[in-house]
């Protein structure tokens, strides 16, 4: 296998450009990257990273199965939180030290293949003739480069957006699961769609968004709730209307886009029209959005009626109320269609392990319907295996969710894939203060032509660095 990466001056470069990555935080990252590995004597011992507490479980029973077929190889899992995860996995690269196998994310990707940093697993692939087509349209794609020549991947689930709201506020503002169903929204009166947000509004007094008299400074329930301003991605905050604007997206082709597109009108226009959401008291400001109080929280209390979130939040909206939860696809747009961000994790190998057949065997098994079965009863993802999935519709269904509020988008083409670029943490750096602006009304939505031209600069003038 090819390790470019580890040959002298490539090895001294790629370190390099990793701990200006890590910066400040290098220090501490790398002294959490060190951990005891064990496994009886003769075993090969694979360690495998996810930062998700709640497929914890899940992956514990698939690595108990996977030991019972392989008895030579013993999996030692280690879990991190989201944010402290990516700052070990750049730690331990630096220190020569990552996990064997670790859970991959299309945004992240791109910065670690560029860097050399991925085990190329298509040799694996062809050699064995692995069944890619088992897989949900269009996830097995993600993680191929850019001559389409290699693959740093095997897809493991799969995820898009819906609408969360509470059953009895929506049954007292008069509307039905059907209603929710046929919402549609556009920017210039905001549609059925701001009609019911509008009306699941309350104010302190008790005056609903849609009546006379409502007091939008003092707002009791919004009629719907989001965390921040979604920087460049916006993946559960502007990405339902964005992407059913115009025909928009965020670069000019998907993977390996180099322009992006946010200084588009349309797209301009979508932000736009969800700002004044903020401006009506439909929506909270952006202060109190990210206040530290978190979205499910405030669903859970009661301080939202609707929520925009991702299926991998169906179990930790589940466990955190006992409020009458239930799931909505996201309102049809002026394209004539509704649309969702279809992203998808995959098993990476890192580039560097001692164990690279041994891994694939693992990364293999993740990647086969005998471990996604699993992790589709769980009930906390979509596994990216078809038939594995329609088993977690079922799981879903029975714990009182309407799955197909998520599978719909797949069965009517209206999923837009994750964006898969090079440079992302970079665009993200940029455009994060750039949205955060234009939601707290310090700048209009014109202004995010600006941001988009440092934007493009950072992609053409910095290609293959990082």
């Amino acid at each position: 296998m090819k390790k470019s990466a580890y040959t002298s001056s490539g090895r001294r470069m790629v370190t390099a450009v990793l701990a200006a990555t890590l910066g400040l935080i290098l220090a501490g990252g790398l002294a959490a990257c060190s951990s005891q590995v064990s496994g009886k004597p003769g075993q090969t011992v694979l360690r495998y990273w996810l930062w998700d507490s709640g497929q914890l479980p899940g992956y514990r029973q698939c690595a108990a199965d996977f030991e019972k077929q392989n008895p030579d190889i013993h999996i030692q899992i280690e879990q991190f939180g989201w944010d402290d995860y990516w700052t070990q996995i750049t730690a331990s690269m630096v220190a020569e030290n990552a996990p064997d196998v670790f859970t991959d994310h299309t945004q992240r990707f791109g910065k670690y293949s560029s860097l050399g940093q991925l085990l190329d697993i298509e040799p694996y692939v062809k050699t064995e003739k692995f069944d890619l087509s088992h897989y949900a349209p269009g996830l097995a794609e993600q993680w191929e480069s850019a001559d389409g020549k290699h693959r740093y991947g095997l897809p493991k689930d799969w995820d898009t957006e819906a609408l969360f709201y509470n059953q009895d506020m929506v049954k007292e503002a008069g509307y039905t699961q059907e209603d929710l169903w046929n919402l549609e929204w556009n920017p210039k009166d905001g549609g059925t769609y701001e009609k019911f947000l509008a009306r699941l509004t309350v104010d302190v007094n008790g005056v609903r968004g849609d009546e006379p008299g409502f007091d939008k400074k003092h707002v009791k329930v919004y009629g719907l709730g989001y965390n921040e301003a979604g920087s460049g991605y916006g993946q559960v905050q502007w990405s339902p209307y964005a992407l059913t604007n115009g025909g928009w997206t965020w670069t000019e082709k998907n993977p390996w886009g180099m322009h992006f597109n946010y200084d588009d009108p349309k797209f301009q226009e979508s932000i736009g029209w969800w700002r004044s959401l903020i401006d009506k008291g439909y929506m909270p400001p952006l202060s109190v959005a990210s206040s530290g109080i978190g979205t499910v929280e405030s669903l859970g209390s009661g301080g939202y009626a609707s929520l925009v979130e991702g299926s991998w939040n169906i179990a930790t909206i589940a466990n955190a109320t006992k409020l009458p939860i239930q799931v909505a696809p996201t309102p049809i747009g002026p394209d004539g269609h509704r649309a969702s961000v279809m992203n998808g994790l995959a098993d990476s190998i890192w580039v560097g392990t001692k164990h690279p057949k041994e891994s694939w065997r693992w990364v293999k098994y993740l990647g086969s319907a005998q471990c996604q079965d699993v992790i589709a009863k769980q009930g906390t993802v979509f596994p990216a295996i078809s038939s594995s999935s329609k088993k977690a519709i079922e799981t879903f269904e029975g714990m009182g969710f309407d799955a197909r509020a998520f599978s719909v988008h797949i069965e009517e083409g209206t999923t837009v894939p994750s964006p898969v670029v090079d440079r992302w943490a970079q665009v993200d750096a940029l455009m994060k203060p750039a949205m955060s602006s234009v939601l707290a009304f310090e700048s209009e939505p014109s202004s995010l032509t600006e941001a988009n031209k440092r934007v493009n600069t950072l992609m053409r003038s910095n290609r293959g660095k990082d």
